[in-house]
């Protein structure tokens, strides 16, 4: 059993869940002391936490059930669970349901808008995972599926949706983005074999790394964006600045020729990027 759990915890990468767990904790404390001028309670947090674990874990198995066929004909992805024959689909998708089911009960728990939401954010999960088989834009989709996160912190302590929200939504949707079309690059000559589509299978490397690249400007403005829109001080100021350099060296540790330390860029610096802006965005709120 402690085996099998492990190949679960694998599938899902539940180690990933820092790209999106500390923007979701940020959009909960940014919203609850901008509208409410006071922090989220100890249970709010801890059902925004249970909600987050139960659409990511339901996000990633349905990802590896809907993708098991190309996965096994990817050499970089045929070493997943179900390809690789240590999870069969049935126990996938069982996981699944699971998963929802905890996502449907944290959520409950929360505030009406928050379930009236449910279905649109399900939705998101289900599609995202389709979108490569008829649109580039799959790594916008996904920028809106993860998005989510620190939009569903904020209406859970909040129970509405404002403008300066939507800011921080399509913030973190560009940011997200960004950093998968820097990733797909990997695998751009086995999406034009399968008729994958992807902006690099589209527009090819070097088009693909600027159009990452502008993805990234677009989050710089939005973080820029929630520091003159709500009353955050010179301590978020600073974490955006340090936040800036960590997109910039992003960006130079890829290039058209050499691709080598795309590991680095996507998984290190994306989790530094996340819990640096929490943790400035905390300092600011709580701490001053």
């Amino acid at each position: 059993m402690l085996k099998k759990f492990k190949v679960f915890l694998e599938m899902i990468k539940f180690e990933h869940t820092l790209f999106a767990l500390p923007f979701a904790y940020m959009g909960a404390i940014l919203g609850s002391m901008v509208l409410n001028d006071a922090l989220p309670n100890w249970e709010q947090i801890g059902w925004i936490t249970l909600a987050m674990v139960g659409a990511r874990s339901a996000a990633m198995g349905l990802n590896r059930v809907i993708d098991k066929v190309i996965d096994a004909k990817n050499p970089r992805t045929a070493g997943r669970a179900i390809p690789a024959g240590l999870l069969s689909s049935k126990e996938v998708l069982l996981f699944i349901v699971v998963s929802l089911v905890i996502l449907f009960i944290a959520t409950s728990q929360l505030n009406k808008l928050c379930m009236e939401l449910l279905p649109i954010a399900v939705f998101f999960l289900v599609i995202y995972s389709y979108t490569k088989r008829f649109t580039w834009a799959c790594h916008l989709i996904l920028g809106l599926t993860i998005a989510l996160a620190p939009l569903g912190g904020w209406v859970a302590v909040t129970g509405k949706i404002d403008m300066v929200s939507l800011v921080f939504y399509f913030t973190v949707a560009f940011w997200t983005a960004g950093f998968d079309v820097i990733y797909a690059c990997q695998d751009i000559e086995f999406d034009r074999k399968e008729g994958l589509y992807s902006i690099p299978s589209r527009f090819g490397i070097p088009r693909a790394l600027l159009l990452a690249k502008l993805f990234h400007v677009l989050t710089a403005i939005g973080f820029m964006s929630l520091y003159f829109l709500t009353d955050l001080s010179w301590v978020y100021f600073a974490g955006i600045i340090i936040a800036y350099l960590i997109l910039i060296y992003e960006h130079r540790l890829v290039s058209p020729k050499d691709l080598s330390k795309l590991n680095t860029a996507f998984f290190t610096m994306n989790g530094v990027l996340s819990v640096l802006m929490f943790t400035f965005t905390f300092i600011d709120l709580v701490v001053r």
